[in-house]
Formats: structure tokens, C-alpha cells, sequence
């Protein structure tokens, strides 16, 4: 379990639910590429970090890029990709975030 991570966030909870996304199941947030810091989504980046997002390069999909906000364990981008829960923990993803994925990971 990682404890050091850059994370922020726009009124986020302690499982990184935010004023944008905060359903039961929305307890991911993403390291953006531009900045090495986690957001639970792209519009907390667009609030609070002060320049454009990079999506995560698709040659880096198999390094640490999504934080489980319930057990603050790190996975890589194709982990997350490939689960509806966190491996570490068993909290359910919200399925609904493969829709917003080209914001977040290079297609």
C-alpha cells in the first residue's frame, strides 16, 4: 500500500471521491502524466493544476497510474483496465469511467 502519492483533489473524500464524481463506486483516482499527481478526475486537474492534461503514454500502461481510494493500493493502467474491483481490496470500480478513458490513458 502506497502512502507518498501526490493527490489532489476538489472537495474530495477520504476514498477520493469528489464534487464531480462521487457515486458508491467512484473511488479511483488517476495519476496524470503532465505532473506525477493523482486526481480523482479530469476536471479536479482542470481546477487545481494549473496546465493542460497529458493522457498516460500507452508504452507506460504496465507502471503505477490509478490509486484504489478504499485501500490506497497502486495499480497499473492495464490492472485497472482489466478489473471491475480493486485486486488488493475487492472495492467495485465504477464501470462508467471507461467511458471518459481517452481523457486519462493514450489510445
Amino acid at each position: 500500500m502506497e502512502t507518498g502519492v501526490k493527490l489532489r483533489g476538489v472537495q474530495m473524500d477520504g476514498q477520493t471521491r469528489c464534487a464531480h464524481y462521487h457515486q458508491l463506486r467512484d473511488v479511483i483516482a488517476l495519476k496524470h502524466f503532465c505532473c506525477g499527481t493523482y486526481y480523482p478526475c479530469h476536471l479536479c486537474h482542470a481546477e487545481l493544476a494549473g496546465h493542460r492534461a497529458q493522457p498516460w503514454p500507452a508504452h507506460l500502461f504496465d507502471q503505477p497510474a490509478v490509486l484504489c481510494g478504499v485501500c490506497r493500493s497502486e495499480l497499473t493502467v492495464n490492472e485497472y483496465r482489466s478489473a471491475s474491483c480493486c485486486p488488493h481490496c475487492q472495492a467495485l470500480f465504477n464501470p462508467g469511467c471507461a467511458a471518459h478513458a481517452h481523457l486519462y490513458f493514450e489510445v
